[in-house]
């Protein structure tokens, strides 16, 4: 949605590493905002955007304005299901019918054989790819991974609007889901939980949405390991006037990411 960054350059960079040709969209969506003040503060540069994908390898950049993509919009018949009602779906209602609506839309024009995601909106991910295999769409949904900065923070275009003290506090959503991880199949889900929680409650500008250990395929929350190898914990809070999201993988052993 513009306001780019490493996270979504690294998109572009992978998938020039597996395509011959990358286009890419810079579109702040109005179907995602559940709040209207939210998304006129959504921080907008075109002009370095396109500078940024153009050095990145990016050949063909979309920058539709206003309602222009969403005019003469089909209702697509999709059951978000479960995963429209937990994490995100459940704070953020509508949030991903309109991402469902609008990349619909961008692969109408494009015919893509591939699409790039990243996992740091991990249920977002999750989303895409069962609309894919609920409405047969032939592009291949790609996850890649979380780019950071150097103290664990997840890169987000909302990251700047952060004051300084805020970003040195932000951390703590990833410090507080590698503690989680580090707890995670060595004692139960109540109590891994209440690790990560416990770390975020030392932050006290930090207002915690959810902390979540969930399923890596449905998202839905655990409540015992049962026989998983591998599950995903994710998080949701404010901090100052942004509201922040991240996740990691949790595996039973030394392997994180």
């Amino acid at each position: 949605m513009g306001a780019l960054h490493e996270g979504h350059l690294a998109l572009v960079r992978q998938a020039k590493a597996e395509c011959d040709v990358v286009a890419a969209s810079v579109y702040v969506n109005p179907l995602q905002f559940n709040d209207k003040e939210d998304l006129a503060r959504y921080p907008r540069h075109p002009a370095a955007d396109a500078r940024l994908l153009e050095e990145a390898g990016c050949d063909m950049l979309l920058m539709p304005e206003g309602n222009e993509l969403l005019q003469h919009l089909p209702r697509l018949q999709f059951d978000l299901g479960l995963l429209g009602t937990v994490l995100e779906g459940e704070h953020r209602p509508g949030h991903f019918m309109g991402v469902v609506l609008v990349v619909e839309r961008l692969f109408h024009f494009i015919r893509p054989d591939a699409a790039f995601f990243g996992e740091k909106d991990r249920q977002q991910l999750a989303v895409v790819r069962s609309a894919a295999k609920q409405l047969h769409w032939p592009e291949r949904i790609h996850g890649c991974p979380t780019v950071r900065a150097e103290d664990g923070l997840a890169l987000s275009s909302r990251n700047a609007r952060l004051n300084d003290r805020e970003r040195k506090e932000a951390p703590v959503l990833y410090q507080a889901l590698r503690a989680v991880a580090n707890a995670a199949f060595n004692v139960s889900v109540e109590e891994a939980l209440q690790v990560g929680n416990s770390m975020l409650a030392e932050v006290a500008d930090v207002k915690p949405d959810y902390l979540s250990i969930a399923h890596p395929e449905t998202l839905q929350p655990l409540k015992e390991w049962g026989g998983l190898d591998e599950a995903v914990a994710l998080v949701a809070a404010h901090l100052g006037p942004v509201r922040l999201i991240d996740n990691i993988t949790l595996f039973r052993g030394p392997e994180l990411r």
